[in-house]
């Protein structure tokens, strides 16, 4: 067996686990909102989305270091590195905007003593 291809499937598994992330994720935040309903939970939606919002975080963490890993290592020719800069800036940019939907902040900015 050779390096890339070790790597290849290093970095494949390692999406795969981006994607087992997102899906548990949903599963698992669906199933807490479906008792929380049950139980009458006050501000249901928004604990929803927060756990939801989690999971897709972790997941693209996962998925962007997966495609690092595959085309660094793999394939480095100029046209890869552009298409992975693309990939990474668009995944960054949800990241962000994940982020202040989560949290209601920028992950720059401190965190006041009420979101605390």
């Amino acid at each position: 067996m050779e390096f890339q291809h070790v790597v290849d499937l290093v970095g494949k598994s390692i999406d795969a686990v981006g994607v087992a992330v997102i899906v548990v994720g949903v599963l698992a935040a669906t199933c807490s909102a479906a008792l929380g309903l049950a139980h009458h939970q006050v501000d249901l939606y928004r604990g929803y989305r927060r756990r939801l919002g989690r999971s897709i975080l972790l997941g693209l963490e996962f998925l962007v270091a997966g495609d690092i890993i595959r085309t660094v290592a793999v394939s480095p020719t100029y046209t890869s590195v552009g298409v992975l800069a693309l990939i990474v800036a668009i995944r960054t940019f949800l990241s962000l905007s994940l982020e202040l939907e989560i949290s209601g902040r920028w992950p720059w900015q401190k965190r006041t003593s009420s979101a605390e």
